[in-house]
């Protein structure tokens, strides 16, 4: 249909044509290479070729013979759990972009989760656990684990700053493959929009030094990242 067209018809065209979605098409014309040119090979081996020596021939190979599956030289090593398999298998029908936009939604749930964890009240927010508890001849004896606030910010911090570079990266690759028509373009225009409304905010807190909170942080996570 494609090379029908002189190599001129859009991917979401064929895609509409075929029923299937814009990824799968896409998909398909990466691993066929349709952008190559398409040579005529003779069937069965070269001249000389003896790699059908001693086969009798007849259909499929020995029971358990899994070489029609995909990648079936990994499926041999993996567990063979049910349920692991069952993903597995919904994993390789998923197209790469909405396997990207996932893990895009994943990320900021994952910074949206982090902040409930880590939450600070304010500088004087402290968390005091119970680490370990001893019984001693001459009273119990209690070990302690106390987190001040600087500790709970400083490690949501760095874990928003983790997570950030692996949305930043997933966010690339997406808009690098999605159609200029995918509606999720859009949904991460407004993403944008809130997180730029929310640096404003930050702005406004101004201290001492004419440093914003903001600019604060991003020196906080350069150092962690450089391991200062």
């Amino acid at each position: 249909m494609w090379l029908d067209s002189g190599k001129s018809m859009k991917l979401k065209d064929i895609a509409l044509k075929l029923g299937v979605s814009d990824g799968t098409v896409r998909k398909w014309k990466s691993v066929e290479k349709w952008e190559s040119d398409p040579k005529k090979r003779t069937r069965g081996g070269q001249k000389g070729n003896k790699n059908a020596k001693g086969n009798k021939g007849g259909k499929g190979g020995p029971p358990g013979n899994q070489k029609a599956v995909t990648h079936g030289m990994f499926r041999k090593f993996e567990p063979q759990d049910p349920e692991y398999l069952e993903l597995i298998d919904i994993v390789q029908q998923m197209d790469p972009i909405d396997m990207i936009w996932e893990n895009i939604k994943r990320g900021f749930g994952k910074i949206i989760w982090a902040q409930r964890i880590f939450f600070v009240k304010d500088k004087e927010d402290m968390t005091k656990e119970l680490k370990r508890e001893k019984p001693g001849e001459y009273g119990d004896e209690f070990e302690w684990e106390i987190q001040f606030a600087w500790d709970k910010y400083a490690s949501f911090i760095k874990a928003e700053a983790t997570v950030m570079r692996e949305i930043r990266g997933a966010i690339k690759q997406f808009l690098l493959i999605a159609d200029e028509d995918d509606k999720r373009r859009l949904e991460l225009q407004q993403i944008q929009a809130r997180v730029d409304k929310t640096r404003l905010e930050i702005e406004k807190l101004k201290n001492g030094d004419g440093d914003t909170e903001d600019d604060l942080i991003e020196d906080w996570v350069k150092a962690v990242e450089s391991g200062e």
